[in-house]
Parts: C-alpha cells; sequence; structure tokens
C-alpha cells in the first residue's frame, strides 16, 4: 500500500495496512497507525504520532519545527488521535519545552490551510474551518468549532461545545457551550442547536442558558455572577464546567452582547 514514488525513512514505523500515495515523504521518528491514508506531496515530520484511519491529504505538513524564536530543537512530538481529517495545506507544528507536544484529538476536522501552532491541545469531535490561524498553547474543548478564516491568539482557550463564528478575532476566552461572534468577539447566545444534534435535553439546555444570564446579562462582574450561579442554581456537570472555565480563565473571557468592554 506504499507507492514506490514516497519517500519513507527507514526508522519510521508504518501499520501494515496504511496507505501512502506517491510523492509524500514520511520522516524517521514516524509513527502512523491502521487504516490511515497519506496523500502525495503531504510531508510528516519527525515526533508525529498518528492514530488509525486518518486522512492526510495532498501537501499538508505535520509536525513541523514550531514558529518559536524560543525553540532549541529540543526533543517533542504531535500526537493526532483516530479517525481524524487534516485536509490540504494544513499545518502542525509539534510542541516545545512548555508543553512538549502538540495534540490533537479523534474525530476532528482540520480543513485546508488551517495552522496549528506548537503546543495546541485540541479535544475530540472539534472542527477548525478553512484557513483558521491557531497561535501557540491554545487549548480548545470538545466539539469546538471555529469558524473559516478566524484568527486565535495564542494561550487563548476555547470551552466545549462552543461555536466561533467565521472571520472572527478570538482574543479573550470563549466559555463552554456557547456562540461567538462579532468585532470585538462577543457573546451571543449558547450553542443550542449543536447541543441538541449531541443528545442535552430542553432541561440542560435551559439551565445553560440561565446560567449565561447570570454571567451576561445582569450586569454584575464574573466574581458575584458565579457565586450566585453556585448558590441559587442546582449543581450539574454544565453549571461544574462552566464555573470552572470562567474561574481558571487568565486572559478573561469575551464580552457580553451589550457590553463597553471587555470582561475580566
Amino acid at each position: 500500500m506504499i507507492q514506490p514514488l514516497a519517500y519513507i525513512h527507514p526508522e519510521a514505523k508504518i501499520a501494515q495496512n496504511v496507505v501512502i500515495e506517491p510523492f509524500a515523504i514520511i520522516h524517521k521518528d514516524v509513527e502512523i497507525n491502521e487504516g490511515t491514508w497519506i496523500g502525495s506531496h503531504a510531508v510528516i515530520n519527525e515526533g508525529a504520532r498518528i492514530g488509525r484511519d486518518c486522512k492526510i491529504y495532498p501537501g499538508a505538513v505535520i509536525s513541523s519545527t514550531p514558529q518559536d524564536l524560543k525553540f532549541k530543537n529540543e526533543y517533542t512530538r504531535t500526537f493526532i488521535g483516530d479517525n481524524t481529517t487534516i485536509r490540504e495545506y494544513a499545518t502542525i507544528s509539534r510542541g516545545t519545552e512548555e508543553h512538549w507536544k502538540t495534540e490533537i484529538g479523534s474525530d476532528c476536522l482540520v480543513m485546508a490551510y488551517a495552522h496549528v501552532a506548537h503546543d495546541c491541545r485540541i479535544g475530540n469531535h472539534c472542527i477548525l474551518t478553512n484557513n483558521v490561524q491557531m497561535g501557540g498553547h491554545v487549548h480548545m474543548g470538545d466539539w469546538a468549532i471555529i469558524g473559516g478564516s478566524s484568527s486565535v491568539l495564542q494561550f487563548t482557550r476555547i470551552g466545549a461545545h462552543a461555536m466561533i463564528s467565521g472571520g472572527s478575532l478570538v482574543r479573550k476566552d470563549v466559555p463552554p457551550f456557547t456562540k461567538a461572534a462579532r468585532e470585538p468577539l462577543s457573546y451571543v447566545g449558547i450553542n443550542s442547536i449543536g447541543l441538541r444534534r449531541r443528545g442535552f435535553d430542553n432541561d440542560k439546555i435551559n439551565q445553560v442558558q440561565e446560567i449565561y444570564r447570570y454571567i451576561y446579562m445582569r450586569g454584575l462582574n464574573n466574581a458575584d455572577a458565579l457565586t450566585q450561579i453556585e448558590l441559587e442554581l442546582p449543581p450539574s456537570d454544565e453549571r461544574d464546567e462552566i464555573v470552572n472555565f470562567i474561574r481558571a480563565s487568565e486572559r478573561g473571557i469575551m464580552r457580553g452582547p451589550s457590553s463597553n468592554g471587555e470582561r475580566e
């Protein structure tokens, strides 16, 4: 299943039923698991660990040297989970000594021309649409979606099930279950359609919506809003996830729909 015009370093570890098309390049210290397809002219660099049943399309570059002036050629890696698709000319950098690895989970889709920088951690079932540009150390929760041509500032966090509009500049953390749009990036509601598709019932969706009323609609600062949420709303996994995400935010979260400034 490996075409003779592909280059495979003799130290690379390739499963028996991997397909590697002509002119693909696989460097040393690479592991590619069963059922994965590597398209023509894709380049898989040192430190890549690619899961089962992945698809790496032509021109994609995986585990490239970080675009970080502090990088001193330390040994780092890139992990890509099972059943993940990397489309044409997407680029994914390996980690630095800060985290030692870049991670993309399982069942993800990284569309054409997207860039995932060093030390990013992307969860499972995530989508990066065409030409998303992601700075280093970004953390993206499961089921999150970033619209096309968006730019994500380094060290930003994107919560699980969040959906970010195309063309966005993501400078602040985006809490879980939300929709984000406009400039500056703002809360525009919860991702109710996505949550229903993933099995959330109306009671859970309504509870998430009520939590964000406290955060964005009552004129409270974040600390007071979180305190009232814990005192007045019933505990749940979703409530705890939102509260913990906001409390851990170092950048502050995105502004509300009618805020005059970004929330800290």
